[in-house]
Order: C-alpha cells, then structure tokens, then sequence
C-alpha cells in the first residue's frame, strides 16, 4: 500500500522465523493486491467499477470483511472516515504531483460521487452494491491496520507470540519481549520526520496509529495541505496536527487516528470512549509551539519515568 512493511520477532530459531516472516509477508502481498488502489487490476479496483450498475457484486471475504469494518468506522464516527472519499482522494493526489490546487467545481463534482450511506452490503452472499455512479473505494485510512493485524496472525500460528508488526507506523504488538513490560514505540513530534516526542509507548497485545502530513502533503500560495481529506468539505487537512490512537485492534487504532485528524478534539476525545482500552493523544504545532491534549489514559501507555 506505498509504505514500508517491516516485521519484529524473538525467537531462538532463525530458520523457522525467516520462514514465518516469508509467509507473514506473502499475506500482506495477497491483501495488497486485493486492497490497494493504486494497483488497477485489484478487487476494490474492480468492485469500484461496478459503481451505478444496480447490481450487487460477489467478494471475497478479506474485502467483505474491511468494507464491512470501514461502514462500522464510518457510521461511529459521523463521516469523519468515509471508505467512500476516493474520487476526492484522487483529485489530491493528482494535485501534489501536478502543484495545481483542485478547483471548488472539481471538489463539488468529486464529492457528489462520495457517501459511505450508497454503500450497500448483503452479508449472507458477501456482495456489495455501490449506488452512485462514479464511486471509487479507498480503503488507505484503515488498510494498513487491517493488513498488519492479518499478518500478526500468520507469525502466531508459526507460534511465534513474541512478534511485532509495523505497516507504515500502524502498528501491532503480540506479547512482551522476554523480561520486558512490552514493545517499545516512538511517537513522531508534529511535523517532524526524525524526532519523535520524549516518552515512548511500552504495549503489549495493543495496537498503535499515528496519522499525520509528515510525509504526505501539498502547498498552495504558503498554505499546508494534508493527504488527510475531510470527507465532508473535500478539503485536505489544514492544521499541523499528529493523532496517535491506542486500540487493542488495529484496524480500529487506524482509523480512529484518521477519523480524529478530522474531529475536533472534543469530539475525538468523546468518539475514544466508545473503544475498551482505547487511548488518544493529539499534538499540534502551533506558532513554533507544540501543544498536547490526550484521553486521561494515554499515560498508563507511556514508559515509567526511571
């Protein structure tokens, strides 16, 4: 899906990880080739094109199940993240290689095309109807998350508990590293590729997603525009803003740290409450300045002052 894809295991038996990695990462390949947009031939790719032809169409069960966690997403977030967004999400893409910003025509055309609600699902014959004509499917704000957990999952049937998966900064963790409380992850500071904030996160059996432009953005006469697009302006994201969501399951860690780079803070902290264990930190960067707001349990996550 365009981002690296690393693994971590502790075993004693190199031949046998490598093995477990191989497969771990030919899983994240197949989903790849199922998930991702940006490969023409792949099923959503597919499914999107049956878009407006009144039909419902058969899927596989990968598929089936994100798009059914990708409504689920959407319905508790208001909209906030809509699988839905793709015909926006290209105008923006095509924006940052080409430097031209999207006109407001183009914005309100792409959007007509969007509403996660012309989504139908027929969950005994696994099919979907798209109603809208024109619609395109992007599954980028919780897809890495939902390959990663997948390829967790191969790594414990070779039996290997003791394992990390990290697909583009979402990230899953299995059980501890031996005599340690859990897996030790940075948290890039706002804007920022190479510094990360002060205190790490230790989890164990805990996922973790960050989302932010560090990476993914385009300017416009001195104005910052994030790849994140509100899926209700078809705007992307404005405000120097870097939200890590805690979950025990990572899909829902990523798509909740997409859903809360559009929410205000409040909101976000009200939408965090809904997730058993779920933790949020904000960071934003204002005026050379950083400022914090996080659900009153993102400190039980943190490294313990020494």
């Amino acid at each position: 899906m365009g981002s690296p894809f690393n693994i971590s295991i502790y075993s004693n038996d190199s031949a046998t990880a490598a093995a477990a990695a191989f497969a771990a990462f030919k899983k994240a390949d197949e989903l790849n080739n199922i998930l991702s947009d940006y490969i023409d031939s792949s099923e959503i790719n597919r499914l999107s094109a049956t878009s407006g032809q009144g039909m419902y169409v058969k899927v596989s069960l990968p598929l089936f199940d994100i798009l059914q966690r990708s409504i689920e997403a959407a319905e508790l977030s208001d909209g906030a993240y809509d699988i839905s967004i793709g015909p926006v999400v290209k105008l923006w893409r095509n924006a940052r290689k080409t430097k031209f910003f999207p006109d407001k025509d183009s914005i309100q055309s792409a959007l007509q095309k969007t509403g996660y609600r012309f989504i139908h699902l027929d969950t005994i014959a696994h099919s979907v109807w798209l109603e809208k004509t024109g619609m395109r499917l992007d599954i980028g704000g919780l897809g890495k998350g939902f390959v990663a957990a997948y390829a967790l999952d191969v790594l414990k049937q070779y039996g290997f508990i003791c394992a990390m998966v990290n697909a583009g900064g979402k990230i899953i963790t299995g059980e501890a590293p031996p005599q340690k409380d859990g897996w030790l992850i940075g948290i890039n500071a706002p804007g920022e590729k190479e510094e990360i904030l002060p205190r790490l996160l230790v989890l164990k059996e805990f996922s973790v997603a960050t989302s932010g432009d560090i990476y993914q953005y385009v300017e416009f006469n001195g104005k910052r525009y994030s790849h994140i697009v509100n899926p209700k302006t078809g705007i992307g994201l404005t405000r120097r803003r870097n939200v890590t969501a805690i979950a025990k399951d990572a899909t829902t860690a990523d798509w909740l740290a997409t859903a809360c780079s559009v929410l205000s803070i409040k909101k976000s902290l009200r939408l965090i409450k809904k997730f058993s264990g779920a933790a949020l930190l904000v960071t934003e960067s204002r005026n050379g300045k950083i400022y914090e707001r996080s659900s009153p349990n993102f400190k039980n996550y943190l490294e313990k002052h020494s």
